[in-house]
């Protein structure tokens, strides 16, 4: 289905740093993905907003290219997915439940969008929307050792047909999200994004989570609490202290253009008291 939509190709691939298409290689989805993790932040403020999250292509293109803004798996692992078919990679989309911060074993929804990239006859992993944690570069689907990216490394584990995303974490391997090979449809990304953006029992909902990746750095920002954690460096962590200064740190930081809202200020006030 999504053939059917026009893609800006020549604003993406600017956006990208790209002069012209590059050929449907290993080294190009390497470097797509860094690009754009790089590029392209991971946020939530329509969903802070409680505002409704569109993610037809079209409406994703024109949030990213002419609105200032960034998105969450929905948008921009949709759109990521039409810009390699255009490019010529063979590549669909899975879904994953997010088990981050709980028990790997546990059967949340599946609301994480992310790729399977062919190259060759091997298969891949693909993924720009993941949040703080997204791979930088594309993973060995049928491996299970330990891959360096740009970043943390991450190993892929199969039980039964059932993959689980870990990333080393200090000493650890902290289980990401777990997906399977089932084929998807448009319906299972309408539906995903629904329960994402206006279910309440939603990790996103009224909630500000922004993330951007960098050379050998990270940034995030979990409401009003902004880090910037570089590779063996540790982490520098501030508490936000004023509407303006969060404002500033998603405009300088993350260079988001934030939407007009006449609740905007009230709510991120509230961001900026809770403890």
């Amino acid at each position: 289905m999504d053939e059917l939509y026009q893609l800006e190709l020549e604003t993406y691939l600017t956006r990208l740093g790209y002069r012209s298409a590059p050929p449907p290689t290993l080294e190009t989805l390497r470097e797509l993905q860094w690009r754009h993790t790089a590029e392209f932040p991971f946020e939530t403020l329509s969903t802070l907003l409680r505002a409704p999250v569109p993610i037809d292509p079209s409406a994703v293109q024109d949030k990213l290219f002419r609105q200032g803004r960034g998105g969450y798996c929905f948008e921009l692992n949709r759109l990521f997915l039409l810009l390699l078919h255009t490019l010529g990679f063979e590549a669909r989309g899975l879904i994953g439940r997010v088990v981050m911060g709980g028990p790997e074993d546990a059967l949340t929804a599946r609301t994480h969008l992310l790729l399977l990239v062919t190259i060759d006859g091997t298969r891949y992993i693909a993924d720009v929307g993941f949040g703080g944690m997204v791979p930088t570069a594309p993973l060995l689907l049928d491996s299970e050792a330990p891959q360096a990216t740009p970043h943390e490394a991450y190993r892929l584990t199969q039980v039964e047909g059932r993959y689980t995303l870990r990333a080393q974490v200090a000493e650890s391997w902290r289980a990401m999200y777990v997906f399977d090979l089932q084929p998807t449809a448009d319906i299972d990304y309408t539906v995903g994004n629904w329960y994402v953006s206006t279910h309440p029992d939603s990790p996103f909902l009224g909630q500000l989570m922004v993330a951007r990746s960098g050379p050998r750095m990270r940034k995030t920002l979990n409401n009003a609490s902004f880090a910037i954690h570089r590779l063996d460096q540790g982490s520098e962590r501030v508490q936000l202290q004023s509407v303006e200064e969060l404002l500033r740190v998603l405009r300088e930081e993350f260079g988001l253009r934030v939407p007009e809202h006449p609740d905007l200020h009230g709510i991120i006030a509230r961001l900026v008291a809770s403890p």
